[in-house]
């Protein structure tokens, strides 16, 4: 007898490795997958309530209401944006309508863990770019370029390890690819950003709809900064052409009328983002001081996590250290992501959370350095 069986590679697939989730009673603080350290704002979740009555109606297949919404809030064209089923929809379209098994898909060394999940799915090969101090390196993927290359998936900022480019290095990096690679911007945690080079890829994708071109787009989402990662919504922002090609292959009605409608109530809450922004970089800034003062090394970040690395010198040690630090911090409570299927197997990604939350993990790494 025969079975069926699936395409190439993706028996090579290593499924992605979400952030621990809290498995007992008492308290225990998830600071393991970057979640919103206020929760959704009140306005979203008023939004979804409303939206329970109408249940039974499919949604707007087109979700024309937020992307509206999205457009006014961004200053951008409502149709040359898409939404999705958290921006990870949305790459992996991208990945479906884009790459096979004679292309190959660029990405930084510590990228984000789902784009080689992409690219093994749809059978292409990946390319990985040596990166310089945990950050992208623009020569290096220039260098990495092959003539297969297809598409390069970037994360700006860029998840695990916090760090970013900047606006003029991404239009050099554009500017030096061939103009049949798809750059992917991943933005996914643009709002957090303050560093005023930097550009989040809307004026980049804005100057090739203009000009003609085919090869830039973005995606941004609603998981982190306005706390709805557990409804699912994110957007893409692209030349029409690309647009075309991936409405034609997504689900009718990817994105719930609850997920929409709390997005458009989200984007309209102010005073939630500037608090939640305020939280976060106070907070953060509480944990990169505590880990400071007990001399333990991480990487500064423009996001809502730090990546924390440990200070022995031998790799074998760090690893050690790193192993023996999070199972500390599970012990108390307290959970943090290990990163090794980055290729970081020394690092842990701590998010930012609530304060006490954060207070509770500062503790836990205190009495582990200095009990």
């Amino acid at each position: 007898m025969t079975a069926p069986t699936p395409r190439p590679g993706i028996l090579d697939i290593v499924a992605y490795s979400p952030g621990k989730a809290p498995t007992s009673a008492g308290p225990v603080y998830k600071l393991s997958s970057n979640e919103s350290a206020l929760g959704p704002s009140p306005m979203a979740m008023a939004a979804y309530r409303a939206a329970a009555e109408k249940l039974h109606i499919y949604p707007d297949a087109g979700a024309g209401d937020f992307r509206e919404a999205v457009g006014a809030h961004f200053a951008l064209a409502p149709e040359h944006i898409i939404a999705g089923n958290g921006s990870d929809e949305i790459l992996s379209l991208l990945a479906r309508a884009y790459l096979g098994p004679e292309d190959s898909l660029l990405m930084s060394r510590h990228g984000f863990a789902i784009y080689p999940i992409l690219a093994k799915a749809n059978g292409a090969k990946i390319i990985y770019a040596d990166e310089q101090d945990l950050t992208t390196h623009v020569d290096a993927l220039l260098a990495a370029v092959q003539p297969n290359t297809k598409m390069l998936m970037l994360a700006n900022p860029n998840n695990p390890t916090g760090t970013l480019i900047s606006g003029s290095d991404m239009r050099r990096l554009r500017a030096s690819l061939r103009d049949d690679i798809l750059l992917v911007i991943d933005a996914a945690y643009a709002e957090y950003v303050e560093d005023e080079a930097y550009e989040d890829g809307r004026a980049m994708v804005s100057e090739a709809i203009e000009s003609g071109a085919d090869n830039v787009f973005t995606t941004r989402t609603f998981s982190k900064l306005y706390g709805l990662g557990g409804l699912r919504i994110g957007w893409g922002y692209g030349p029409s052409s690309i647009l075309q090609v991936l409405n034609r292959i997504r689900g009718p009605f990817n994105v719930s009328s609850p997920a929409q409608a709390a997005g458009i109530a989200a984007l309209a809450d102010k005073d939630f983002v500037a608090r939640h922004l305020a939280h976060n970089k106070t907070e953060r800034t509480k944990l990169a001081a505590a880990l400071q003062a007990l001399d333990v090394p991480f990487i500064p970040s423009h996001t809502n996590f730090l990546l924390v690395g440990q200070p022995d010198s031998a790799l074998e040690a760090r690893m050690k250290r790193s192993d023996a630090l999070n199972h500390h911090l599970t012990q108390t409570g307290t959970m943090v992501r290990t990163v090794k299927e980055y290729f970081l197997p020394d690092f842990l990604r701590m998010s930012i959370g609530s304060t006490e939350a954060n207070d509770a993990l500062i503790a836990a790494i205190q009495k582990f350095y200095r009990p």
